[in-house]
């Protein structure tokens, strides 16, 4: 007979296996990124099992800060990026959090039908959009335009957002509101000091998920945006690519420099995140 406390322990230990398993499989490939950026050309397409630099050398990313990439900087291409990124993150989150908080503490008809095409919205692939999106776009003036590629990336970003705050939001109970109504507090200070800082958690989780979507995008940013010094990184990457050869040490240099603002991102969000958690608790 089986002692209870020994199929625990072999079940927890099958469980950290897989955990670290499973990690192992999802950092590789961006060890295996940030070690060929340091690598001479000779070593890029070496077969050894740990693709670690044996004679590790800043050529590549030197280069790639340096001279840039289809005649302009990578710093600009960064910057494009980071606008867009933040702008994202920043109007979406705005209307997500009043479009959740509508949603979960208002009942209006149609609310249902609502819901579930947020989820239906999720489902259509972006490449079956990206015509009738590109001539919304033209239309509207917005061609070409940082603005333009944010307002497509609002529209991919925000029903997710939307449905995931609103689960925040009515966890929250309706009696902490109403006990600041009933000590004179408006509406707006009601949402601002009660309901905001129990939503945060969620309000950072769904900013982390908007920055990387945005950060990453590639078929809009390349359908959009016509000047090459309004390019985005993804679409820049793509110009180390030529007819005849890859520059793999300038993709992966300038893919490393592309993954510093996303965990620079992710830190300074995750500290918010754990003092809203603590707010949260303070106030329930």
């Amino acid at each position: 007979m089986t002692n209870p406390q020994t199929a625990k322990r072999v079940r927890a230990g099958g469980l950290h296996a897989a955990a670290i398993v499973i990690f192992l499989f999802s950092v590789f490939p961006v060890y295996w990124m940030v070690a060929t950026a340091f690598k001479p050309n000779d070593e890029i397409f070496t077969t050894r099992f740990i693709p670690f630099p044996l004679a590790p050398t800043m050529e590549h990313v030197s280069r790639v800060l340096t001279k840039g990439v289809a005649g302009h900087s990578i710093w600009q291409y960064l910057f494009n990026s980071a606008v867009v990124a933040l702008g994202t993150v920043l109007i979406g989150a705005v209307f997500a959090l009043l479009a959740a908080t509508a949603v979960a503490r208002f009942r209006f008809r149609f609310r249902t039908s609502f819901l579930i095409l947020l989820l239906v919205v999720q489902m259509v692939p972006a490449e079956a959009l990206t015509i009738p999106l590109f001539l919304m776009i033209k239309r509207l003036g917005l061609y070409d335009q940082l603005l333009g590629l944010i307002i497509l990336n609002m529209g991919f970003t925000l029903p997710f957002a939307i449905w995931m705050l609103r689960t925040f939001v009515a966890a929250v109970p309706k009696e902490l509101e109403e006990a600041a109504a009933i000590d004179g507090a408006s509406r707006f200070v009601t949402f601002w000091k009660v309901l905001f800082p129990l939503v945060a958690p969620g309000l950072v989780a769904t900013s982390i998920f908007s920055f990387i979507t945005a950060w990453n995008e590639f078929v809009f940013a390349l359908t959009l945006i016509n000047d090459q010094g309004k390019y985005t990184m993804p679409v820049a990457l793509q110009y180390f690519n030529s007819q005849r050869s890859t520059d793999w040490g300038g993709i992966m240099a300038a893919s490393t420099l592309m993954t510093i603002p996303v965990i620079v991102f992710f830190l300074f969000v995750q500290r918010r995140m754990v003092s809203g958690l603590v707010a949260g608790a303070v106030k329930g």
